[in-house]
C-alpha cells in the first residue's frame, strides 16, 4: 500500500510533530515522510478528510466477541472490522467464549482468526480453568502462545489463595493478572446500584461496598505477593481512592474505567431499559464525577469500551432476568468527547498498550503506520444505523455525541468507516 494523507493535525505528545498540520507519505505500512505540501509524482492515492486528526492507534483493554460458541452475538472477523471502523488498531479479547479461552490451543484458535485483519487481536487467557474459580489455568503455556494477561471476565476470585498463587506464579515470566473486584455474597441478587433510584424502582441493589471490599483485598494481596495487577472497570469513588493510595506505595497496579461509567448514571434506569444493565452497575453522579477526576489526575490508567455483545433474546426481557452488558466500540470516541478534553481521550485510549505489553508506534519518519483517523468536532446523535456490531445492545442509542472516527491505518491496510 502506498498513499499520502493530506493536512492532518497530529496528536501525539511523544512525537516531534505533535500539534502540527502535516502530510504523511505511507509506503508498505511505514511512514516514509512527514512534511507540508509533499509532492506526489507517482500519483498515489491521497486521503483528504474534513478536519482530519491523527493519533497513535487506539487500544481497547476489554472486548468480548462471542466466538467461539456465541457467534450469534458476534464473530471475531466482524468484531475486528467494527473495532477498525471505530478507531481501534488493537484490542484485548476477553476469554468469555464457549469453550472458555483457558489453554494454548484456544489462544492459537482466536489468534488464527485475526491473521489478516487490520485490527490486531491480543487474547486474555482465563486465570482459572473454565473461569470457574477453582483451579489455576495453564498460564505459562498461554503466555507462550500469545496471551497478554490472565483474568476471568466479570468474575471475582472468591478464593483469595488462588489469586495469591497466580500473582506469585506469573512473576517468573512477567505476567499480568486481571482481578475483577466484586464480592458476590454482598452483591447477592442485586441488579442495579443500591441507592435512591433502585429503591424507587423496587430493584434489588448492589452497594458500592461489593466492589470496594474486593478492591481492598486484591490490593492487599498484591502488596504481599508483588507482581503486576490490573483492576478493570472500577466504578466507585472509594475504589479510585484505594488505587491512588496503592500507587503511592509503589505497587504495580493499573486500573481502567468503562466509557459508560464516565458518561451515564443510574438515573437512566427509570424506564427499566435493559440496555443500561451492565457490570458493574451504573452508579451515581458523585461516583461518575470521581471517575472523571481519576482519569484527569492519572489514577485511572486507561479507558475501555468493555464491549460486550448480547443477543436480543437475552437482553430484551424483564430487567431482573436480562443479561448484563453493552456494546461500546462504535460509540466510544463520540461519547468520551462529551465529557473529557481531546488530549485526555487520546491518552487514555492509547496508554493501556504499555500495561499490556503491546508495542507503541510513535508518529515519526520510519515508524510503523499504526494510526487512527478522526474528526473531534463532528456532532451527531448515535442511532441504530451507527451500529456495525451484530448485536445492537448499545447504552448510547439516542445520545448526542461529539466526534467522528474516519478509520485506521495498520498492518499495511487502510480501513475507512
Amino acid at each position: 500500500m502506498k498513499l499520502i494523507i493530506r493536512d492532518a493535525k497530529i496528536i501525539d505528545p511523544k512525537s516531534s510533530f505533535h500539534n502540527t498540520i502535516s502530510d504523511l507519505l505511507i509506503v508498505d505500512g511505514y511512514i516514509q515522510e512527514i512534511g507540508t505540501n509533499l509532492e506526489n509524482p507517482d500519483q498515489v492515492q491521497e486521503i483528504k478528510l474534513d478536519n482530519l486528526h491523527l493519533s497513535q492507534g487506539w487500544f481497547d483493554s476489554s472486548v468480548s466477541l462471542g466466538e467461539p460458541g456465541f457467534e450469534d452475538r458476534e464473530t471475531i472477523l466482524n468484531g475486528l472490522q467494527v473495532a477498525a471502523k471505530s478507531g481501534f488498531t488493537s484490542i484485548a479479547l476477553q476469554p468469555n467464549s464457549y469453550p472458555v479461552i483457558d489453554n494454548q490451543s484456544q489462544i492459537h484458535f482466536v489468534k488464527s482468526k485475526a491473521n489478516q485483519t487490520a485490527t490486531q487481536l491480543y487474547p486474555i487467557g482465563a486465570m482459572t480453568k473454565e473461569s470457574a474459580g477453582k483451579d489455576i489455568a495453564e498460564l505459562y503455556d498461554m503466555k507462550n502462545a500469545g496471551a497478554v494477561a490472565f483474568g476471568d471476565y466479570n468474575k471475582s476470585t472468591e478464593n483469595a489463595n488462588l489469586l495469591k498463587i497466580a500473582l506469585q506464579y506469573v512473576q517468573d515470566f512477567d505476567g499480568l493478572i486481571i482481578a475483577f473486584s466484586q464480592d458476590e455474597h454482598i452483591k447477592g441478587n442485586g441488579v442495579a446500584n443500591e441507592g435512591i433510584i433502585s429503591t424507587q424502582l423496587g430493584l434489588k441493589g448492589i452497594p458500592n461496598l461489593a466492589e470496594e471490599i474486593h478492591t481492598v483485598r486484591n490490593l492487599y494481596l498484591l502488596e504481599y505477593t508483588g507482581g503486576k495487577l490490573h483492576l478493570p472497570t472500577l466504578s466507585t469513588e472509594k475504589s479510585i481512592t484505594l488505587v491512588k493510595a496503592a500507587k503511592l506505595k509503589g505497587l504495580q497496579v493499573s486500573c481502567s474505567v468503562a466509557v459508560h461509567h464516565l458518561v451515564l448514571t443510574d438515573e437512566k434506569l427509570q424506564e427499566f431499559d435493559t440496555r443500561f444493565k451492565v457490570t458493574p452497575p451504573l452508579r451515581t453522579e458523585s461516583d461518575r464525577q470521581a471517575l472523571l477526576n481519576g482519569v484527569l489526575d492519572g489514577t485511572i490508567d486507561m479507558i475501555t469500551t468493555d464491549h460486550n455483545p448480547i443477543d436480543i433474546e437475552h437482553k430484551k426481557m424483564e430487567f431482573d432476568g436480562a443479561k448484563n452488558g453493552t456494546i461500546g466500540l462504535e460509540s466510544c470516541f463520540g461519547a468520551l468527547m462529551t465529557v473529557l478534553p481531546l488530549d485526555v481521550v487520546i491518552d487514555k485510549l492509547t496508554s493501556g498498550k504499555k500495561t499490556f505489553g503491546i508495542p507503541e508506534e510513535i508518529i515519526a519518519k520510519g515508524a510503523k503506520a499504526n494510526l487512527t483517523l478522526f474528526n473531534p468536532d463532528f456532532k451527531s446523535v448515535f442511532s441504530k444505523s451507527s451500529i456495525l456490531s451484530k448485536s445492537k445492545n448499545s447504552a448510547f442509542l439516542g445520545t448526542e455525541i461529539q466526534g467522528k472516527v474516519y478509520g485506521i491505518i495498520n498492518q499495511d491496510q487502510l480501513i475507512l468507516a
